[in-house]
């Protein structure tokens, strides 16, 4: 492609994905970001990097290219990251039959594999033995801290790639070519908005029309655990099976939704599924809650957590288990069943959202927005069913 000036708006992880991707083929991008930091929904989730969530074929595929962009980015950035993989786990015969349907279904697909209740709690100190009937690993996913992360990709893309970035530049209007905060004036061959909800206020008419909603996650981290304690792989419930299309791959699903329904269906209303991820520090964060809607109340619900909590004690426990803190994030989420939201606006301007229906915007946003600078983008289906 020939190279271009470029603005980008927004530095979270989509935008990040963007200018790494435009830079990478030697453009000069610059991004533009309204807060001195970016302090939204990508620095507000797990910081998994996650392709068992996602189904096989492209979206898979993208996963995995996400992955091997991060390995290169956090080596030459010099940030921690655990190759950790991911530990699902059976306390009941129907998970345990849809873990063992999925590694059939993936038998040389995925790097999965069926785990005794033995060598279950060999890997993962944190688990509670009582009732574990096995488990599944995979040896895919990976965990980085998204603060640290989002905190460090701008100075490694201006000092490695020439990016750059102006702080406290929110955006106020686009048109072609041009980006406007207030009666700063940027121009640019081309413009990409991978500003979250935000782009709502450049776009209100598309934004209306697209099916595009809001999504409120709830999340918890604990105190870094003493003595150096580490939890192994990144730790998923039961109900992770349910909430991933990744496991729609095992033939007898359906009927653990049904009895998931029938028995925790106070929990799949508030789309709460139970995951634990360990950062370098030894903190763990623990999630996570889903609420759609376009307005959301800003107050946390203690009684979310709580159930959170209630579930997590079922497979695993921590030697502490105090709460540092607490918080909820908001992303865009789409309606239809489509995995992102690439369009053009106008001219020269794409915005590119609403990356992975599950959250997973750390997943797949690096895959993405490759495919996208290249022009190999081609749209997926649904990433997550909850």
């Amino acid at each position: 492609m020939k190279k271009e000036s470029v603005i980008v708006i927004g530095a979270g992880i989509v935008g990040l994905a963007i200018a790494r991707a435009l830079a990478v083929r030697g453009n000069e991008v610059t991004v533009l970001e309204r807060h001195e930091r970016a302090v939204g929904a990508s620095i507000r989730n797990f910081g998994m990097v996650w392709p068992i969530g996602v189904p096989n074929g492209a979206p898979y595929e993208r996963a995995l290219r996400t992955r091997n962009i991060w390995l290169e980015l956090l080596a030459g950035a010099r940030l921690w990251h655990d190759r950790c993989g991911s530990l699902h786990v059976a306390y009941a015969d129907d998970e345990w039959a849809v873990l063992e349907q999925y590694a059939t279904a993936n038998h040389g697909v995925r790097p999965c594999r069926l785990l005794t209740r033995e060598a279950a709690l060999a890997m993962s100190p944190a688990l509670v033995a009582d009732g574990l009937r096995g488990a599944l690993f995979n040896t895919d996913e990976m965990v980085i801290d998204p603060r640290e992360v989002i905190a460090s990709l701008p100075g490694y893309l201006g000092e490695r790639h020439g990016v750059r970035f102006h702080w406290r530049t929110p955006v106020t209007s686009v048109t072609q070519g041009v980006a406007y905060s207030g009666t700063r004036r940027f121009q640019a061959d081309r413009i990409f908005v991978c500003n979250g909800p935000e782009f709502e206020q450049l776009y209100p008419d598309l934004f209306a029309a697209a099916p595009l909603t809001r999504c409120k996650l709830q999340m918890l981290r604990l105190a870094a655990q003493p003595e150096g304690f580490r939890i192994g792989p990144a730790l998923c419930g039961g109900l992770s099976l349910v909430h991933y299309a990744g496991f729609e791959a095992a033939a007898d699903i359906a009927q653990l939704r049904a009895r998931y329904q029938a028995e925790h269906g106070d929990l799949l209303d508030l789309g709460i599924h139970v995951m634990a991820a360990q950062n370098g520090r030894g903190e763990i964060t623990l999630g996570d809650s889903h609420a759609y809607a376009h307005t959301h109340d800003p107050f946390d619900e203690h009684a979310i957590n709580a159930k959170v909590l209630d579930y997590l004690a079922r497979f695993a426990r921590f030697p502490d288990p105090r709460i540092a803190q607490s918080w909820h994030g908001i992303y865009p989420k789409l309606t239809d069943g489509s995995s992102e939201f690439v369009v053009e606006a106008e001219p020269g301007v794409t915005i590119v959202n609403a990356i992975g229906g599950g959250g997973l915007g750390m997943t797949l946003s690096l895959g993405l927005a490759d495919e996208v600078v290249a022009g190999a983008y081609r749209s997926t289906r649904s990433l997550a069913t909850a």
